[in-house]
């Protein structure tokens, strides 16, 4: 839990985001540790212009199942989340934007709980949250893609799609987020889950999940997890193992659909 790795993965995720801008550091206490959730904030284009609109959280969790490099698991949704800081950074967009790297997804979603129980007593709206969750592995195979019943009979059996998952309010943004990332030539399934997702309990294993909880719109973006990735939680989770050109799509996908929300 707190190995050099993790210290090093920590401050490499400060550095990135010190280039555009200063890091505000979310402690919080797990035990006898102190964790933290990096967060950089980031002004719209109408900074002064208008009263603000409010953000986008998007967010990776950083660290990683003890004795695994965690390449896909969340190496992945850190590298787009430092990527998207720095496109975003150039190029603000209408809406500020908020990256966020939580800390203890791995350990029960602590990281991303204690985030959203600040957010609620400060009553901060969000304009929307996406949990940014292993983006980078692809199968594409017959049948290397399962599902929680009865999904296997609407969506594709071959593991070659990224997948938006959200609670009823993001139905809009689950599309147009998902036709942006197609139209890049990334394949892109979506589902939308009723009551916090708590009939389909495997849709909320992410950092999303405490927003959905608290009422907020939140989309994950993930590549299915275990669901696909035969490498999940496992010491082979490596680079690897992974589709970079995948990811990248993925990546250049997911900045021109929250362009266009």
């Amino acid at each position: 839990m707190a190995t050099a790795g993790y210290f090093f993965v920590q401050e490499y995720i400060r550095q990135q985001f010190e280039q555009w801008g200063s890091v505000e550091i979310h402690t919080f206490r797990v035990g006898s540790k102190i964790c933290k959730n990096l967060i950089l904030n980031l002004p719209s284009q109408f900074r002064g212009q208008k009263k603000d609109l409010p953000p986008i959280l998007i967010a990776a969790h950083y660290d990683a199942v003890p004795g695994t490099l965690g390449a896909d698991d969340n190496a992945t949704g850190v590298a787009v989340l430092i990527e998207l800081a720095k496109n975003f950074a150039t190029e603000p967009m209408r809406y500020p934007l908020r990256l966020v790297a939580f800390d203890m997804e791995e350990y029960g979603l602590l990281g991303s709980a204690d985030y959203v129980a600040l957010l609620r007593q400060q009553k901060q709206p969000l304009r929307l949250m996406m949990s940014l969750e292993m983006l980078g592995y692809k199968d594409s195979q017959p049948n290397s893609q399962s599902y929680p019943p009865p999904l296997e009979r609407f969506y594709p059996n071959r593991g070659d799609f990224i997948a938006l998952i959200g609670n009823w309010r993001t139905i809009p943004d689950l599309i147009r987020i998902s036709r942006s990332i197609r139209n890049i030539g990334v394949a892109s399934q979506w589902l939308p889950v009723p009551n916090r997702g708590l009939i389909v309990p495997q849709t909320r294993l992410s950092d999303h999940a405490p927003f959905w909880d608290a009422g907020y719109p939140a989309i994950m973006v993930t590549d299915t997890a275990f669901l696909r990735n035969p490498h999940y939680h496992k010491p082979s989770d490596t680079i690897a193992t992974l589709d970079l050109d995948f990811l990248t799509g993925v990546c250049e996908g997911l900045e021109i659909g929250i362009r266009r929300l």
